[in-house]
């Protein structure tokens, strides 16, 4: 057998691994890990709504709706976001900077999974659901994206609510309404997104002064950007605590709040006593914010089958 095609036997075709690449590409451009992390509090959302286990069609259609809209929308962050995220060193290795993709085609693509959304949901869930998801899509990508992100330092404090919808399309997919505990989740994230946000901010403050992005640390500065994290902080437990009131959750949920709400306190307020040209608090309290909300929303799930599995 020749050399040239005892090459072709045993190494892929060129076409393939272009292909593959393209792939990886396309994958890199839904931001696939928040999406996963949406999908979480939405499932967990339902289960409370039903008090049990949802039906699995409902949960396995709505899951999949949902992923279709938070990765176009993240498709469309990234494209419109394509001149900032080269000049950042945390999204400079992102597709579109580096030429992997042409920004059209990541407009596209945003566009197409959002209509693919919008369409499924419709038909396989409800129509709630299907609308809740397209003002989900339209919150991140033309109120946060296009408008708020490079105008205001309040930008991360408004544009919060994108994140916080998919709990009310959780719960909207197996009950069909928005109910009180729904409103509530979504405050609870909208509340959290500071807090949580805010601590990375503070450690790529360099990168988001050089991007010219009006991030609360870069306009404002580490200290006043503190303060407000211990405010919204506060406002956090307050609105955690609140859900147990409506009924819908129980004691367990309750003392998950107070224990892990107390703890997320607690970073918070090491990040406060840490001098201000030191990042190594901020960088903890940004990876407790994502453990802390899913030690919350997992509470409220295992609370609600607990309660159906003793009572029932």
């Amino acid at each position: 057998m020749s050399a040239p095609l005892l090459d072709s036997v045993q190494s892929p075709p060129r076409t393939f691994l272009m292909a593959m690449k393209k792939c990886k590409a396309y994958l890199t451009l839904t931001k696939l890990r928040i999406v996963i992390f949406m999908i979480f509090t939405a499932i967990c959302a339902a289960i409370v709504a039903k008090g049990e286990l949802p039906d699995v069609w409902t949960m396995a259609a709505m899951a999949i709706g949902l992923v279709l809209s938070a990765a176009g929308a993240s498709a469309i962050n990234m494209w419109y976001d394509r001149d900032i995220d080269e000049i950042m060193k945390r999204t400079m290795g992102r597709p579109l900077p580096t030429g992997q993709l042409r920004p059209q085609f990541a407009l596209l693509f945003g566009i197409g999974l959002e209509l693919l959304s919008v369409i499924w949901l419709w038909v396989f869930v409800n129509g709630l659901t299907s609308i809740l998801s397209l003002v989900g899509f339209l919150y991140y990508t033309v109120i946060y994206t296009m408008w708020l992100k490079r105008k205001t330092p309040q930008n991360i404090v408004i544009g919060g609510g994108a994140g916080a919808i998919p709990p009310m399309i959780g719960w909207s997919a197996v009950t069909g309404n928005i109910g009180w505990p729904a409103v509530i989740m979504f405050a609870i994230i909208f509340f959290w997104t500071p807090p949580h946000f805010w601590p990375l901010a503070i450690v790529k403050n360099d990168e988001y002064v050089r991007a010219g992005v009006p991030m609360m640390p870069a306009v404002r500065g580490p200290r006043n950007t503190k303060r407000q994290c211990l405010f919204y902080t506060f406002v956090l437990l307050l609105t955690t605590f609140s859900l147990y009131f409506t009924g819908a959750v129980g004691g367990l949920y309750l003392a998950a709040a107070i224990i892990s709400g107390l703890a997320f306190l607690f970073f918070h307020i090491r990040m406060w006593y840490e001098p201000d040209d030191r990042t190594v608090w901020a960088k903890r309290t940004f990876f407790a914010s994502l453990f802390y909300l899913m030690v919350l929303f997992a509470s409220m799930a295992i609370d609600s089958l607990l309660s159906f599995f003793v009572f029932s």
